[in-house]
């Protein structure tokens, strides 16, 4: 395939999948349907007019049909004054009128026979137009309802991938609600123990650390004298004993 007839593909694929993108199914059908009315309304003229000429061929049959009784009239009043010249000149315009009306009925016949097959015609096209136009309307309809389907189902799509998106957010925020109540928690219990007093010193400044270890020395040598106290006294006793 050479490059030419390789673009005119692209071409024609890329331009039919535009277009029926943008077709709608249902502004085709009324088009069509528009276009078969069209249709019907020509074969109903085409009717009219058939019966029209057939009615005006009627009415030149009626006239020359008048011209000639009359005609055969005038020959028997010729004959009647003893005027055969003008009673043969009466029969042979008689005769002529004869010859027309013959071919105005064979025309006449013709036209009737066009009118029936295009009534027949214009019925036939009148049932099928109307078997489209209820046809198009279900298809229109079927349409329109798929057509709200997927737009629905297209919602909910969107709908369920946001809920996903939040659902992973509030996950993540629940991580880190659960993560912060359980550090607090712990500090709650460094604290309520003290570990992290005696870690960090807190709350005490040299002075106060400082009086505490007085206080402790004094305490030890207070009760360290009060063992020699006991110590000396026992012994003391022994002594006497």
């Amino acid at each position: 395939m050479g490059l030419w007839s390789r673009f005119k593909l692209v071409f024609a694929s890329k331009a039919n999948k535009a277009l029926n993108k943008a077709e709608d199914p249902r502004e085709v059908l009324d088009y069509s349907y528009e276009k078969q009315l069209e249709l019907l309304q020509k074969v109903r003229r085409g009717v009219a007019d058939v019966a029209t000429s057939r009615k005006r061929i009627e009415l030149q049959v009626q006239g020359l049909a008048k011209q000639e009784v009359k005609l055969e009239e005038q020959a028997r009043a010729a004959l009647a004054g003893n005027r055969e010249d003008l009673a043969r000149e009466a029969l042979v315009r008689r005769s002529g009128l004869h010859t027309q009306i013959a071919d105005l009925q064979t025309q006449l016949a013709g036209l009737q026979e066009q009118e029936e097959k295009l009534i027949i015609a214009s019925t036939q096209l009148q049932a099928k137009v109307e078997a489209f136009r209820t046809r198009k309307e279900t298809i229109k309809a079927t349409y329109s309802a798929a057509e709200a389907q997927t737009k629905i189902t297209e919602a909910f799509t969107g709908i369920s991938s946001e809920l996903g998106d939040v659902g992973l957010a509030v996950q993540r925020a629940e991580d880190k609600t659960a993560e912060m109540q359980a550090r607090a928690g712990a500090m709650d219990e460094l604290m309520a123990s003290g570990a992290l007093d005696d870690i960090s010193g807190t709350g005490k400044d040299n002075l106060t650390r400082e009086l505490e270890r007085m206080a402790s020395d004094s305490e030890v040598e207070a009760q360290l004298a009060s063992l020699k106290n006991e110590l000396g006294s026992a012994e003391k006793k022994a002594i006497e004993d």
